[in-house]
């Protein structure tokens, strides 16, 4: 799953917010065309949209009607067009803010964290005295927080979102680190021992997080 999905084609502008996004701890996911932005939508789950207006091709409120045509999820424009009629455009498409470049980054991460907020309040995971915040992105073992990096945050969610379930290397790999990553696969090895030194009680014997021989792993 992707947090944000960011469609600015000035990819200097793009990259910046991609690195405020990610410093929030926000999975991200840059595109610089507007085809390329309804594409991805349609085959990932994305929870939130950042869309620029001015796009090569197929303009911003061109996705933002493609995007409601059969979702939700949430859309948030920034553009650089400030005209009244624009505002309204994007709004009666269906975006659910507007905000004018240039914008001050901390407005931003405050509309985008109040958009979370509102949309997924009670979007979390609890097994047992594990329980992950998807709203904040925080994970506790008890009352204990845990600090965990993205990635081990990603892999945690999908083992726990799938509990009870053989998942394979390979789908796991792919589905946090994705098909175009420069990755080696033996870091998903890596990341679920990091996890199981961080969750279990004794990572040598694990009891949440068991391998699968010859397949992968289960959450249980």
């Amino acid at each position: 799953m992707t947090d944000i999905l960011v469609v600015e084609d000035n990819t200097e502008l793009g990259n910046l917010l991609c690195d405020f996004l990610r410093a929030e701890n926000y999975t991200v996911h840059h595109v610089t065309k507007g085809e390329d932005a309804v594409e991805y939508f349609e085959q990932e789950q994305v929870r939130l949209v950042v869309l620029d207006i001015m796009l090569p091709g197929m303009d911003g409120f061109a996705v933002c009607q493609k995007i409601r045509e059969d979702s939700d999820t949430p859309i948030f424009i920034l553009s650089a067009k400030i005209g009244k009629e624009d505002k309204l455009n994007g709004l009666l498409l269906g975006a659910d803010d507007y905000l004018e470049k240039p914008y001050d980054i901390d407005i931003l991460l405050a509309k985008i964290k109040g958009i979370f907020k509102r949309r997924y309040a009670s979007d979390s995971l609890v097994d047992g005295n594990l329980k992950i915040d998807r709203v904040r992105r925080l994970v506790f073992l008890g009352e204990r927080e845990l600090n965990l990096t993205a990635k081990e945050y990603e892999l945690l969610v999908l083992l726990v979102e799938n509990k009870g379930k053989s998942l394979k290397k390979e789908w796991l790999f792919n589905k946090v680190w994705g098909f175009d990553s420069f990755s080696e696969p033996q870091t998903l090895t890596v990341h679920i021992k990091w996890l199981r030194e961080k969750i279990e009680e004794n990572p040598k014997e694990p009891q949440r997080i068991l391998t699968v021989w010859g397949v992968g792993y289960r959450f249980e």
